[in-house]
């Protein structure tokens, strides 16, 4: 009993490298698209200040950088996948 308690803690000791991986792409993803929502919204805002009909224009554009951090989940959830 013994020895698989053993064999089994070292198998999880040696399992740490997709886990790492699946937090720095989710974590970098995030960043990333925090930043990039925090550049393009202030620039939407600014836009449809002047002209109000680019309303949905400017929210695709932030779409398309919230996506960024969908884009690290899934490289995340297929990471944790292979482990």
């Amino acid at each position: 009993m013994s020895a698989e308690m053993i064999t089994t803690a070292q198998a999880a000791a040696s399992n740490w490298a997709p886990y790492l991986g699946t937090g720095i792409a989710v974590a970098g993803a995030a960043v990333g698209a925090g930043i990039a929502v925090a550049y393009v919204g202030a620039a939407a805002l600014a836009a449809m200040s002047e002209r109000p009909e680019l309303f949905g224009r400017a929210m695709v554009i932030v779409g398309l950088a919230e996506g960024i951090a969908i884009y690290g989940l899934i490289i995340g959830i297929i990471l944790i996948g292979k482990a």
